[in-house]
């Protein structure tokens, strides 16, 4: 192994030579350079090999390669290339083969050596590359994807590219992604060989001399994946992906045509196709104008458009009543309201229609639960409160166990300082039971915080302990502890704090509150400290090593602490800690006897 690992460092001496030699590094820098590389060296030599072994070293080399990149631009030297970059170019990819070899199954490690590639334009080294792991992550398409478009882009080669999707779909007959990147290829073949024989006549060449196959030059390669991917790949997402890719190239009309006929032929009742022919009448050319064009012709021109959408959903909500049907049309519509405009008219007609459609879908009783919040907040931003309120009270009437529908109403309510609050409240936690009604007790106290007394606030906090289920009430003891000391005081919180104990479930930051309440005062007694602290790790003595530093550090700070007690107490954390807990704790506590913690 050493004599493996000599040889290796002698090999470097010649290129290490010419960076001295050249005036790129200095004496001292290549022995620098030479002890981190034995470093390096040795441990990728020995019996148990380490991945992050290899990662640093090749991070190391690729650092060298950049570093002496900016150096020689720096001074102006471009040569003996040969001798230095291929030298360390060649170390790398051969790290690298060493790392994939033992770890073959790391893609990120197969990814990382196809960038390496790239960026130093090791085009032989990257085919192999590709080879190998394509051989090996057979499996995954995206890297046949990969190949393909370096193949095509880089090395111009569509028909290495080809060879490459047919091979990739003969593992993944079934996968969209393949066929859509394959489609996109054989159009941008096409659109390249067009662009070839235009610039030929053009420069009025003899085109006998180059074989263009009208068939390609018009698409009909990818018509004939489209049709064949078709026979396999259900959905109207499909259709609708490679209907987009084609869109792309101004020479698919027809093939376009078959698309959208397909689409329209086969996924008739799919809320999708719908959406896409609705759509696509905001990208269909203007009407024949005859006068001058201004600011109002343009929104009139914009307003006919949206209309003639707006009919086509329509025509869609009718043939398709679905929920997910008007979704698409709401969400059209909320995305045209969203948009910017400098027409007051324009703004106007957007709100109308949206809020006309929302109430459609509703009076429908095909309104998602999502999109009830979306039209409430519009209600409120126009200020028709009183459609809010009533749309607020459907919609519990309709999700009565959804809690969420029940915290909109209930927000809606106190926005608008309603007097039926209370009453909605408890009509809220009265449907919701126990489980699940947290949100509705959390938004109860805190309105009640800010609007009624602090008996009343107190009896509500007392009550939502009961109403709520045990794990759920940790959480309202948490902000009744907080609330008490913010209005009552210490001495009440004391109490509080007290009673509250007496109930199972606790939190870690239940204690934790009480103990930092009692570090905020004047005297601050390390007895209470005590108290809380033992009541906490009877609790989480067991998950706790922060708890048991922290009880620790108390003691050694207070001024009432007692150091002796320290032993006791990690005493008992070593035999209360649960499994790697320990090894946290002794780690932190070695930390704290030195001063670090």
């Amino acid at each position: 192994m050493a004599e493996r690992t000599e040889q290796r460092l002698e090999d470097r001496v010649p290129e290490l030579q010419q960076l001295e030699r050249v005036g790129l590094f200095t004496h001292k820098e290549i022995k620098a350079v030479l002890r981190k590389a034995a470093a390096l060296e040795y441990k990728i030599q020995r019996r148990a090999l380490r991945k992050e072994d290899f990662i640093a070293y090749i991070q190391y080399e690729i650092n060298l390669l950049e570093l002496i990149k900016k150096r020689r631009a720096r001074i102006g030297y471009s040569f003996k290339k040969e001798e230095i970059e291929h030298s360390i170019l060649q170390r790398v990819h051969s790290l690298f083969n060493r790392a994939i070899g033992k770890w073959k199954d790391d893609v990120q490690l197969w990814l990382s050596h196809v960038a390496f590639c790239k960026q130093w334009n090791s085009k032989y080294q990257l085919s192999k590359v590709f080879s190998s792991m394509l051989a090996i992550h057979s499996n995954k398409p995206e890297l046949w994807i990969m190949a393909a478009k370096w193949e095509m882009e880089t090395q111009l080669s569509s028909e290495s590219a080809r060879r490459l999707f047919l091979r990739a779909l003969r593992f993944h007959p079934e996968c969209s992604k393949l066929y859509q990147e394959y489609f996109r290829m054989e159009l941008m073949h096409a659109e390249k060989q067009r662009r070839e024989k235009k610039t030929f006549e053009q420069a009025k060449m003899d085109l006998g001399l180059f074989s263009y196959s009208q068939e390609i030059l018009n698409g009909e390669m990818a018509r004939i994946i489209y049709r064949d991917a078709a026979k396999k790949i259900k959905g109207v997402q499909f259709h609708l992906a490679v209907l987009s890719i084609a869109k792309l190239f101004d020479f698919t009309q027809d093939l376009q045509k078959e698309i959208l006929e397909s689409l329209q032929t086969q996924y008739a009742d799919d809320p999708l196709t719908w959406d896409y022919m609705a759509r696509r009448e905001l990208e269909l050319g203007p009407l024949p104008s005859t006068g001058l064009i201004t600011k109002q012709s343009k929104v009139s021109e914009m307003t006919q458009r949206e209309e003639r959408c707006c009919a086509v959903f329509e025509e869609a909500v009718r043939a398709v009543p679905t929920e997910d049907m008007w979704k698409c049309y709401i969400t059209f519509c909320l995305e045209r309201y969203n948009r910017k405009s400098n027409s007051e008219e324009l703004k106007q007609k957007r709100l109308e229609r949206t809020l006309g459609v929302f109430n459609k879908a509703h009076e429908s009783n095909l309104l998602q639960e999502a999109l009830y919040k979306q039209w409430l907040q519009l209600l409120l931003e126009c200020q028709l409160f009183e459609k809010a309120t009533e749309v607020a009270e459907a919609v519990t009437k309709r999700f009565s166990q959804s809690v969420e529908m029940w915290q909109m109403r209930l927000q809606v309510l106190i926005q608008l300082k309603s007097e039926d609050v209370v009453q909605c409240f408890e009509e809220a936690v009265k449907h919701m039971k126990a489980k699940g009604a947290l949100p509705l007790w959390t938004l109860w106290v805190e309105w009640s915080e800010g609007t009624n007394n602090k008996e009343d606030t107190e009896a509500l906090y007392q009550r939502s302990l009961r109403a709520t289920t045990p794990v759920e009430s940790v959480t309202m003891k948490e902000k009744y502890l907080d609330w008490t000391y913010r209005n009552g005081g210490y001495k009440k919180v004391r109490r509080v704090f007290a009673s509250l104990c007496e109930n199972r479930p606790f939190s870690v930051d239940f204690f934790r509150k009480m103990i930092q309440i009692e570090k905020e005062q004047e005297s601050c007694k390390m007895l209470r400290l005590r108290e809380y602290y033992e009541r906490a790790l009877r609790e989480f003595g067991s998950t706790g090593s922060d708890l048991w530093l922290d009880y620790i550090k108390e003691e050694l700070s207070h001024p009432q602490g007692k150091p002796e007690n320290c032993g006791s107490i990690h005493w008992r954390a070593m035999k209360m800690l649960q499994g790697d807990l320990v090894e946290d704790f002794i780690s932190k506590y070695t930390l704290l006897q030195t001063g670090h913690l």
